[in-house]
């Protein structure tokens, strides 16, 4: 999905939303933002995201690929697991869905903690970067820890693209 027509399915889905009298409310992560807030990549798989009500917009979901003919999880909230409190900001407000997005040091953490080699994270997390201005490994893995306590250990090879950045 591209960054059109990712706004068309979400558009869609406050259509949908409307029509059985629910107001919803969205956090997109992931490859989507990157795509739609960064314009950092073409396209991606699908649409990462946190949303209420569950059920409701589970359906709404459902429904808009039915329409259009895409998976039935082309928006999913598999990222629940990971997701830690953080700053959001509203990127979309239509009159039933509201969209946030997380701030660009959360999902620079998110995205140093859940990379995957030979994916479009390391070009994420590069962009990210240079979007934060940041001129230090150090200052990259203090955001990390301060969303992710817990993980502080980050899988050595990203850690290593993350050193090499800065060298």
């Amino acid at each position: 999905m591209d960054a059109g027509e990712i706004k068309k399915y979400l558009t869609e889905l406050n259509d949908e939303l409307r029509a059985i009298g629910v107001k919803g409310e969205i956090c997109l992560y992931g490859g989507a933002v990157m795509c739609l807030v960064y314009n950092a990549r073409p396209a991606t798989k699908d649409v990462d995201a946190i949303f209420q009500p569950t059920m409701e917009m589970r359906q709404a979901i459902e429904r808009v690929a039915a329409t259009y003919d895409l998976p039935s999880d082309w928006l999913n909230d598999a990222v629940k697991d990971y997701v830690v409190p953080h700053q959001q900001r509203i990127f979309f407000d239509f009159p039933h869905l509201k969209i946030f997005i997380p701030e660009p040091d959360y999902l620079l953490a998110m995205k140093a903690l859940a990379a995957r080699a030979e994916t479009p994270d390391r070009d994420d997390i590069e962009l990210l970067i240079k979007l934060l201005e940041i001129k230090s490994a150090e200052e990259v893995f203090s955001i990390l820890v301060k969303y992710y306590p817990v993980h502080q250990q980050i899988k050595p090879a990203t850690q290593y693209f993350i050193e090499e950045l800065f060298k």
